[in-house]
């Protein structure tokens, strides 16, 4: 009897073991699996949003199928115990047979026993049969005992037996039910797997068709620029040699007039001049050049065998007053043969005094009034509505010294101050003010008409030389315009 408890103890521990990991099984699988559709779900979305790859999903896809694949193992080491207890349960029922043998055994004891009783009662009785009888009453009450605990323990151990079975076909049941909610998870896993990856490929394939409706567009787009660009062509060879160059010739033609009347003009003038100082008395040099903004005058001997050199010649040139006349201011700076009329001489006179060796006095003035430069002020207008303008210079000389390779940089000229460029890196930088002095080269020299003279304070000079005569007559003029509403007036040296 005890060995029989102990093997229902133990029947019972058992069967709680396979309780508690088929509850597991049933809450976590489940859990696992509702948690895999919700992913699923989720990576759905976010690969219509996110536009994700074909190899990304496969490698979602392998996941998710890694993950069922542990959830079947699982189940099979689940359905591997249930079968063990039932292996258990099977033994332990072989083992049950026993104890029935056992009362079989017992109810034919008790048979003999009272034929032994019912054999003795009828033999002669005394003291030791007596004794007999006693003894058989007492095994026979004993057997009746025994032989009734063990129905009552037959019978609980059926009643455990079934329980048990019942408890099997129930645990069987939900490892069927298990299967197939994991079987189904994984149909309704692939399936939405494969809606996601059809997804894709519809995604990249609209992409592809976006691509190359792009790409047409773009290559029909260029066809059509080359086809407008070779009609402009095909226009522009049409009527330009009939139009344009005509139109070009004409212009050409018309500067060329001006220009020979503007000569014919200034050698009438010098003629005059020449008259008036046969009047006066003959003079031994003449100023030659254009008389205008952006041209260089010098000084010429009118024979060249009995007029003295240039060099051993004291020279000085003078601004005059076109008015009247009387308003002479000397030009500081300006005693070469040469001299490039600065801005501010446009409309007034030229005069020149050369002292020649033997103490006398040649002086010489323009025919006229210098002209301006053609469009340079409409030019110097433009830029100064821009707000500032860059101008390429060479320095020629810093401090008074002269630079042995004049470096290349930059002037720029903007409503509040004057730059000097190198690179990247600022090497002069003043804003307008009255020690600030800005005017023509004054000395002579091929390059005399392109020179400009800057000094941003007082003890800084520098000699700077423009690609063109235009470029420095313009930084002049717009540099001034810019310091005038400053309330500051720009000049050379001792300019007035």
């Amino acid at each position: 009897m005890q060995s029989m408890g102990v093997a229902a103890a133990a029947l019972a521990v058992a069967a709680a073991d396979v309780t508690e990991d088929v509850g597991c099984l049933d809450e976590t699988g489940l859990a696992t699996l509702k948690g895999f559709r919700k992913l699923l779900r989720k990576e759905k979305s976010d690969l219509l949003q996110q536009r994700l790859s074909v190899r990304e999903m496969a490698s979602q896809f392998e996941r998710e199928q890694a993950a069922a694949h542990a959830a079947a193992a699982t189940l099979a080491h689940v359905q591997q115990k249930v079968k063990l207890e039932m292996a258990r349960h099977e033994q332990h029922d072989q083992d049950m047979m026993k104890p029935a043998a056992l009362v079989v055994s017992l109810k034919n004891l008790r048979s003999l026993l009272w034929e032994l009783t019912s054999s003795s009662g009828r033999g002669v009785k005394n003291n030791s049969y007596h004794d007999h009888d006693i003894v058989a009453d007492q095994a026979l009450i004993a057997l009746e005992v025994v032989e009734s605990q063990w129905l009552q323990r037959e019978s609980e151990l059926e009643q455990e037996r079934m329980e048990i079975r019942q408890m099997a076909i129930t645990f069987k049941q939900a490892s069927e039910d298990a299967r197939r909610m994991i079987d189904e998870e994984r149909a309704k896993a692939q399936s939405e797997i494969e809606a996601a990856r059809a997804a894709t490929l519809r995604v990249e394939a609209a992409l592809e068709q976006q691509a190359e409706a792009l790409c047409f567009a773009k290559q029909q787009e260029l066809e059509e620029l080359r086809m407008q660009v070779k009609e402009a062509q095909r226009i522009m060879m049409l009527h330009g040699p009939s139009k344009v160059m005509d139109m070009e010739y004409q212009i050409a033609g018309l500067h060329q007039l001006l220009t020979d009347k503007a000569l014919e003009n200034l050698q009438l003038r010098k003629k005059l001049e020449a008259a008036k100082r046969q009047i006066n008395g003959p003079t031994q040099f003449e100023i030659q050049g254009e008389e205008r903004l952006g041209a260089c005058l010098a000084i010429a001997p009118t024979c060249a065998e009995n007029a003295p050199e240039l060099h051993k010649c004291i020279i000085q040139w003078f601004s005059v007053s076109a008015v009247d006349g009387s308003k002479v201011e000397p030009i500081k700076g300006a005693n070469r043969p040469q001299y490039a009329p600065d801005p501010v001489d446009v409309g007034k006179l030229l005069r020149v005094d050369v002292g020649l060796p033997d103490g006398q006095l040649d002086t010489l003035f323009t025919s006229g009034p210098l002209d301006p430069a053609p469009g340079l002020g409409n030019q110097v207008e433009a830029l100064a509505r821009k707000g500032s303008a860059d101008f390429n210079v060479r320095v020629y000389q810093e401090n008074g010294e002269v630079m042995r390779k004049p470096p290349h940089q930059v002037l720029v000229v903007d409503k509040m101050r004057i730059k000097l460029l190198k690179g990247r890196c600022t090497k002069v930088k003043e804003e307008y003010s009255s020690a600030m002095q800005l005017c023509g080269g004054r000395g002579g020299g091929d390059a005399a008409a392109r020179s400009l003279y800057w000094s941003p304070r007082k003890g800084v000079q520098f000699m700077l030389v423009l690609e063109s005569e235009r470029d420095r007559n313009a930084a002049i003029m717009l540099a001034r315009q810019f310091a005038f509403s400053c309330n500051i007036i720009l000049g050379g040296p001792d300019d007035c």
